[in-house]
């Protein structure tokens, strides 16, 4: 096996490779470029983004499928024949469409990261301009929470109930109510469809129709609902208009080892379609290989703000693209591809070269034979591979937001790797990617008994993956096989000594048993050492609620809420415990974001309404106290405090209101009734 790829040359000066052009003849770009006409004539914008659609399953050249709406689009606009993803993955991949940037360049290489704040997303940049700014997501992936709604006036990501991702027509359902309400201000409309992602049931007539290809039968119900928007968009939006359809990344489907995508480079999941209709566009295919990164310039050369590195006249360029998962998840080989021309270079710890036109299923490597063109070599070279120091595991997400990933076959690794000498080649492992998907979810799911295997399935064949062997650790953990799980650990710490990742998973296996002191120890030292580390955080603060330490598990549980966002249940149980600290705004605080999210379900109006008793807003306890049900065990208590409260109000019920608390009273409020000196007014 070959060694890890190793960064050359100082990172500052490589970046400059990810926001500008690689050439392979002449710079391009500048003012002097096309531009179009002024603010008055600007039109407005459509861009439809098509979650894993492979180029060779939509459009004229697409066989065993029809297409009819991207066909019509590719007739009246420029279709580029030899368009690439920047990476496999829905989120880094729209966010290269966004920015204008390869991963390496924005810095978000897998799905459940952040965009960083200092990027400005096309929306931004159009909503200066002066543009109306609306996004119709279908699936959690591209939720608000990871950056991308800044700049949209709209950005729709509700989905159904209990559901991560929502079908086409019910996107497009959305998009058109917004289509049908008037102005006059040109409107950038980003919608994303994500029906051709795993599992595939497309719906009928389709599934009939493409019975045994529901791959194809989800594109083809896709498309049905792009003719949908595109009518609606050139019926509704003013002014002149212009439109990017284009996809985030393609599918494996079998090619090359990989059913679905995000492991590999190869054309399945890297070669998109891509079509751009609108002012200043000339009907026909390109063949020169652009980058979907150029929709971001794109989409501002049709809005007048800067032609610069547009699709409509592109520069030639050595198209780069990337798939880090399996290095920053399991510690195998980075991957990175350059495409000039017809051919595609692929770095993976060995090379490969491909003649995509003649061998578009790349079944011949045309090395050692061949040899890769210097612009493609240097390239490969400059690319930087992100640091693993640099990409840390994502530790900010609910649990809830875990398992709506999970359900989209979308889980990242939960440690960070260690990159030996020999690390595996992705391709060289292809058997494990789906034991890998299904051992993630499964974990994710928290059915631990089930995914022992799988682990065990994967540190057979990869024994150093250090994810594999601490989730396995954690599952014999929680399964409570205490001698088991010590000896997972023992053996992730020979993996990697060094490792935060291992202390803190040790940590949390004492925390769970009856050796839970000497969690203590170990949290506080990760804690000291990484503050903001989420787990550790979260597992000193339950620690410090069984020493009886209430004052300092709830800074410590306001720590975990400043880092990521708290569940209803979180909240309440802040409140709870501010509650018996006597600490009523920060209690009062918890307890009404909590209902806040909970509504109609939330149970905790007894304590709440006493909350508002203490705080004197008198009418809010009343309001919460009406809401406590007979059944509530503290009844008796309540109708106490609302008789109290009615008192105090002077209620012309007042009356009433004690002799329901004396007639229900309990032993807990038989003696407070009969001494509140307020009922004997």
């Amino acid at each position: 096996m070959a060694t890890p790829r190793i960064n050359r040359g100082p990172v500052t000066a490589r970046v400059l490779v990810l926001g500008s052009v690689v050439l392979i003849g002449a710079c391009g770009g500048g003012g002097n470029r096309d531009a179009l006409p002024a603010t008055s004539a600007r039109p407005s914008i459509l861009l439809v983004t098509l979650d894993t659609t492979r180029a060779d399953a939509i459009g004229p050249d697409a066989t065993g499928v029809e297409t009819p709406a991207f066909n019509a689009l590719a007739a009246r606009g420029r279709r580029f024949r030899q368009a690439y993803a920047t990476v496999p993955e829905t989120l880094p991949s729209h966010v290269s469409m966004m920015t204008g940037l390869y991963p390496a360049g924005h810095g978000v290489h897998e799905n459940a990261r952040n965009v960083p704040a200092h990027h400005a997303v096309a929306a931004e940049r159009l909503q200066s301009a002066g543009y109306r700014t609306a996004a119709f997501l279908s699936a959690f992936v591209l939720a608000k929470r990871f950056g991308l709604a800044r700049g949209f006036d709209v950005y729709d990501d509700e989905l159904p109930p209990g559901e991560a991702e929502r079908p086409s027509k019910a996107t497009t359902d959305r998009a058109l109510a917004y289509l049908a309400q008037p102005s006059e201000q040109p409107l950038f409309l980003w919608v994303h469809y994500f029906d051709p992602h795993a599992p595939y049931e497309p719906p009928e007539p389709f599934r009939s129709r493409y019975e045994g290809r529901p791959y194809l039968g989800e594109v083809a119900a896709m498309d049905e609902q792009l003719g949908r928007l595109v009518q609606a968009f050139e019926r509704h939006a003013p002014g002149p208009v212009a439109m990017v359809i284009a996809s985030d990344h393609g599918e494996g489907l079998g090619d090359h080892g990989e059913s679905q995508h995000g492991n590999l480079l190869y054309q399945s999941t890297m070669h998109v379609p891509v079509v751009i209709v609108g002012p200043g566009i000339a009907p026909g295919v390109s063949d020169s290989p652009v980058s979907l990164r150029r929709v971001y310039h794109t989409v501002l050369d049709l809005a007048g703000v800067d032609p610069t590195g547009s699709l409509r006249r592109p520069d030639p360029e050595v198209v780069l693209g990337e798939a880090m998962k399996p290095y920053l998840g399991y510690g195998w080989q980075p991957q990175i591809m350059a495409v000039a021309g017809r051919l595609k270079a692929i770095d993976a710890g060995t090379l490969e070269l491909y003649d995509v036109v003649a061998d578009p299923r790349e079944s011949r490597n045309l090395l050692p034979a061949g040899s890769v063109p210097p612009p493609v070599r240097k390239a490969l070279d400059d690319y930087p591979v992100p640091s693993l120091d640099a990409t840390p595991v994502p530790e900010t997400l609910t649990e809830e937001a875990r398992r709506n990933l999970a359900s989209l076959g979308y889980v990242s690794a939960s440690a960070t790797p260690v990159v030996g000498r020999g690390a595996p080649r992705p391709v060289d492992m292809v058997g494990l990617f789906d034991v890998i998907e299904q051992a993630s979810g499964l974990f994710v799911e928290e059915r631990y008994a089930d995914v022992i295997p799988l682990l065990k399935r994967i540190l057979e064949a990869d024994p150093s993956n250090l994810d594999a062997m601490l989730r396995l650790a954690t599952a014999h953990s929680i399964l409570g096989h205490s001698s088991l799980a010590i000896e997972s650990f023992r053996k992730a710490a020979e993996i990697a000594p060094r490792s935060p990742d291992v202390r803190l998973s040790l940590a949390l296996h004492y925390a769970r048993g009856k050796e839970w002191p000497q969690a203590a120890a170990l949290l506080e030292r990760i804690v000291a050492d990484t503050p903001d580390r989420l787990p550790a955080v979260e597992g000193l603060a339950r620690i410090r609620e069984r020493q009886d330490r209430i004052e300092d598990a709830v800074a410590l549980w306001q720590k975990v809420h400043a880092l990521r966002a708290p569940t209803a249940a979180e909240l309440v149980h802040l409140g709870e415990l501010a509650m018996y600290l006597g600490r009523t705004p920060l209690a009062l605080a918890s307890f009404e974001s909590a209902r806040a999210m909970q509504g109609p379900g939330f149970a905790h109006d007894f304590e709440l309404g006493l909350l508002y008793v203490d705080a004197r807003r008198l009418a809010d306890a009343r309001a919460a106290l009406d809401r406590v049900p007979p059944s509530h065990p503290e009844y008796p208590m309540a109708l106490f405090k609302r008789a109290q409260v009615s008192v105090l109000l002077n209620e012309p019920d007042r009356a009433a209101r004690i002799e329901a608390a004396r007639r229900h009273a309990d032993a807990s409020t038989r003696q407070l009734v009969a001494n509140e000196r307020l009922f004997r007014r």
